[in-house]
């Protein structure tokens, strides 16, 4: 087990995690309370409006807001065990299939590595994990992200381990719920991996088809209509939207073709560096630059979209440069961008509302596809062992013997490796009445609630 840091003793190390943990709970606990868990009940009052009530899907708002459904109609139908069951249960469904697919998610990013650091680090990294903002804002407000990001890995893991025959299928899932994750099909074409392309394209078809079968009426309006509303959209220049778009919005430039060159400059760096990646059979690199380009390039990404810049941070871990993910990722547990609610006008404006947009450019342009550190060291140790000929002196059984020498002790973990939750392990190495705000932050409720379920950020 790898030495972390903390109290040398079982017991020290069971009350500093009891400590943590109360802090967390404490801080945490009053999160969804004033979210108000705002975007479930968004998916549970249209589906019950829908099924009991005779309601159109488009048509529902939260009572006493202008908010309602704006996915696509199969995220509607994959929702409507929602109407069997009440509030109170939907939210603690909500809560374990978050856990769930985030402990799966965790599980792909870091491969078998986690096991090394034992139980401490697992609960030191669940601690840490509890205050990255993006999550806690996903939880609280009861939102789909995870699971989509756990889909979307799911094929990452296929891909990275060569067991491609049903990769896709994750991918057209997500992408059937929400339009975002659309782009990681875009990343299998640039990859040249057509099949699993596809695949998902095919999967994420089939569930549109099997929604306008169950919903025509909804399917026929969300496409016609509803999707290119917008009216149905959240505030562009709203503090929380950590995409381009919102970043001009800010700025007071409206200009389309302004934003369109934006675009097509990252999509342009994204596919030049994911098939990099690809080359390089870094696969959870590739993953991770498609979620980075998906939150740059859509028009509203909400702060709690960013846990798709989760995989970058395993990244970065894995490539040897733990401090940096250590660091950033503490960034993105403040809500420093909410210190510029009310004003972000101004250099300070400029670059501290939009902070968590340049940590996501930061991380597209600079987060290392190469091999990861933990396939390159052996591979050098085993170059230098076969370079250097045995010396014609040395004893026949030591020229002769098959066996390696012992090999170099582990590098010593930081703590930086526990706050993101990875470990450097092989893994994928081998082959956010109370207010609505999306936000992660304790401010006051306000009155126009900017829902994460907004068309853009589908």
């Amino acid at each position: 087990m790898r030495r972390l840091p903390g109290p040398g003793t079982d017991r020290g190390r069971l009350l500093l995690i009891l400590a943590l943990a109360a802090a967390v709970t404490v801080f945490t606990a009053t999160v969804p309370l004033l979210r108000d868990w705002f975007d479930l009940r968004v998916y549970h009052g249209t589906v019950n409006s829908w099924i009991h009530d005779g309601g159109r899907v488009y048509d529902y708002r939260v009572p006493g807001t202008p908010y309602g459904f704006t996915y696509p109609p199969f995220a509607a139908v994959a929702m409507l065990p929602m109407a069997l069951v009440g509030p109170h249960t939907a939210i603690a469904a909500a809560l374990l299939l978050n856990l769930t697919a985030l402990t799966a998610a965790l599980r792909i990013l870091t491969g078998p590595g986690w096991r090394r650091y034992g139980w401490y680090g697992v609960a030191l990294a669940a601690c840490a994990l509890a205050l990255f903002e993006p999550l806690r804002d996903t939880f609280s407000f009861g939102q789909v992200n995870v699971l989509l990001l756990a889909l979307v890995l799911a094929d990452c893991g296929l891909l990275a381990t060569g067991r491609t025959r049903w990769a896709g299928i994750g991918i057209g899932l997500a992408a059937a719920v929400k339009l975002t994750p659309a782009l990681f099909i875009g990343l299998l074409l640039a990859a040249g991996r057509r099949r699993a392309a596809a695949v998902a394209t095919g999967v994420a078809v089939a569930a549109t088809g099997c929604a306008a079968l169950v919903a025509p009426d909804a399917s026929r309006f969300y496409w016609t209509h509803a999707l290119w509303d917008t009216t149905r959209v959240g505030r562009l220049d709203y503090v929380s939207n950590q995409s381009l778009q919102g970043v001009l919005a800010r700025l007071g430039v409206e200009s389309r073709p302004v934003w369109a060159a934006l675009v097509l400059l990252v999509l342009g760096c994204w596919t030049w560096r994911s098939r990099r990646a690809v080359a390089a059979g870094n696969w959870p690199a590739a993953f991770a630059l498609t979620g980075l380009t998906a939150c740059l390039v859509s028009p509203i990404t909400w702060v709690h979209h960013l846990v798709w810049l989760l995989p970058s941070f395993a990244v970065l871990v894995r490539a040897g440069h733990p401090r940096v993910a250590g660091a950033l990722y503490a960034v993105l547990c403040t809500s420093v961008v909410w210190l510029w609610f009310d004003d972000a006008s101004g250099i300070d404006g400029f670059l501290g509302a939009n902070l968590y947009t340049w940590i996501t450019l930061g991380l597209l342009l600079r987060l290392p596809v190469g091999q990861p550190a933990e396939r390159r060291r052996p591979m050098s140790r085993s170059t230098r062992a076969t370079e250097t000929p045995p010396s014609a002196a040395a004893p026949t059984t030591t020229a002769a013997s098959g066996q390696p020498g012992p090999s170099s002790s582990p590098d010593t973990a930081t703590a930086a490796a526990a706050v993101t939750g990875v470990a450097s392990g092989p893994g994928l190495g081998r082959a956010r009445s109370a207010s609505s705000e999306p936000t992660g932050s304790t401010r006051p409720a306000a009155p126009n609630p900017q829902s994460s379920s907004s068309r853009a950020s589908s």
